[in-house]
């Protein structure tokens, strides 16, 4: 009689994959966790990292799969509850997502490492205070972390605590001095100064070479943010455009597709499209504030956001979630999600700043009549000048490249001009970030009546409201309105030729340049 055959013991296969899985080799621990369950298909341990290779593949159903297993497999685990909660999120399901979260935290005790995890979780849900709280346990358990110490710094960061994330900013680099996405992070989180900066530091760990090509695009965008605080602004630009040759080489973008698929909507979402679309969803009258990265989008939801009467979800991507599970009952199965992002989301009108919305104007106001679009304009070179120098992890492919980047916003321009010709204007408003900035006060009212909102004195002082913030413009909207980002693409006019001649092809020289 053959004797049926063992899985491999934890102590050497899990060892070996989740030492494969640390070094980023996701097909050998891949093999080895299943080779595991393929002799014991009861090893959930094998399934957590199962879970986590498919979510790092982006593969959600595969994970959510694997996640599954893992939770009946080891259910007093918190990890396992931990990464069925970030499938679900992954997934846009955000009230799934929260119980298993809870579930999680019903358990979590005092593993640093679970401890954290979950910090993560619900900063991603939106609960940052417990966030805090959860990173803080996961220090104190274990504070020679660096990872901890740097997680805790990204909460701080959103909760508005600047010098606080800096400090666990200092301490994790302390402990592993190459830790880039530290230094990244500290560089954004104040105006650095001749005095006070860490350029030379900065410089030194490029110059060393042996970074992996993620932590050199990160501690290149992290050494011109500084640079162009103090005024470097050729050696500034140096660093963003070799970071974004990095970042464009890693990745897996088509250009061409991404803009056919603006043009189709400009071309079939029209007038006509709009009155054969089924009766929406009255109930509720949902605010969307949305427009490009870095072009005054987090300075407007924070305005909006200050008046009583609103309840913010930040950039939740619920739309675009609900959307995959088609059109029926799209505008009530996205107010039920939406709601689930905000544990006050049911004590005031919904404001979600999901910047990609712009893509779906038409179908919001098919699927929510009653619903208020604000789509944020700038001034076409600042905007690409600061899309250009920001670091989006990937995201937002077509900012890396300066002829990628023009093609894109002439896109987006030709989207909101076809927004602007087709919605009525009680469902869209279109803001100029330069006249924001110019006289918050008054465009501030004109937000707040295009709202249908009674005025609030307390909109003016934004800055001073203690929410949080998750953006790229988290340290900004601490501070008041200002108009120092005006006209910063002037710096790097002549460092900018094939961005203008490009935008210039379509956008007309009085406009792309007003004081030539």
């Amino acid at each position: 009689m053959v004797a049926r055959q063992r899985a491999p013991h934890s102590g050497s296969a899990a060892a070996g994959a989740r030492s494969a899985l640390s070094r980023g080799d996701l097909s050998l621990a891949e093999r080895l966790c299943a080779s595991a369950v393929a002799a014991d298909p009861g090893l959930g341990w094998a399934w957590l990292l199962l879970t986590e290779t498919a979510l790092l593949r982006e593969r959600a159903d595969a994970a959510s799969k694997c996640a599954e297993r893992a939770v009946a497999l080891l259910p007093d685990d918190p990890l396992a509850h931990i990464l069925q909660a970030k499938c679900l999120l992954v997934s846009g399901e955000a009230a799934a997502a929260r119980r298993a979260a809870e579930a999680a935290a019903q358990r979590v005790g005092t593993n640093a490492e679970a401890l954290d995890a979950l910090g993560a979780i619900f900063g991603l849900l939106g609960q940052q205070a417990r966030a805090r709280q959860l990173c803080q346990r996961a220090v104190a358990a274990r504070p020679q972390v660096a990872q901890y110490l740097f997680n805790l710094a990204v909460t701080e960061r959103t909760l508005g605590h600047l010098a606080a994330a800096e400090s666990g900013c200092d301490a994790a680099i302390a402990l592993q001095p190459r830790f880039c996405l530290a230094h990244y992070l500290r560089a954004d989180l104040r105006t650095q100064t001749r005095e006070r900066n860490h350029v030379a530091q900065l410089e030194s760990l490029l110059a060393a070479g042996g970074l992996a090509p993620a932590d050199e695009v990160a501690l290149r965008f992290a050494v011109a943010k500084e640079l162009e605080d103090l005024g470097e602004h050729k050696r500034a630009f140096e660093q963003v455009a070799a970071g974004g040759r990095l970042q464009r080489r890693s990745l897996a973008y088509d250009p061409a597709t991404e803009i056919a698929a603006i043009d189709r909507i400009i071309a079939e979402q029209d007038r006509a499209w709009l009155a054969r679309c089924v009766s929406g969803d009255h109930r509720a009258d949902p605010v969307f504030v949305t427009g490009l990265p870095r072009s005054g989008t987090t300075l407007i939801e924070r305005i909006i956001a200050s008046h009583s009467a609103m309840s913010a979800i930040g950039e939740s991507g619920t739309f675009a979630a609900e959307l995959r599970h088609g059109l029926h009952d799209l505008g009530a199965r996205y107010l039920a999600a939406a709601a689930a992002w905000s544990s006050t989301a049911h004590c005031g009108r919904l404001l979600d700043k999901t910047l990609q919305n712009y893509l779906h104007c038409g179908l919001i106001h098919a699927v929510l009549p009653r619903a208020k679009i604000i789509l944020v304009r700038r001034d076409p070179l600042d905007a690409c000048w600061a899309l250009y120098k920001a670091h989006f992890h990937g995201k937002f492919c077509f900012s890396y490249d300066q002829l990628e980047l023009a093609d894109y916003f002439l896109a987006f321009r030709r989207l909101a001009r076809h927004w602007r010709a087709t919605l009525p204007a009680h469902a869209l408003l279109e803001v100029q970030y330069e006249e924001l900035v110019a006289d918050p006060a008054v465009q501030s009212r004109r937000l707040i009546d295009f709202l249908g909102l009674p005025w609030e004195e307390g909109v003016l002082r934004f800055h001073a409201d203690a929410a949080p913030s998750a953006t790229a413009s988290a340290v900004q909207v601490r501070h008041p309105v200002h108009r120092s980002s005006v006209g910063k693409w002037r710096c790097h006019a002549e460092r900018l030729t094939l961005l203008r001649d490009r935008l210039g092809t379509q956008i007309p020289t009085e406009e792309l340049d007003p004081q030539r």
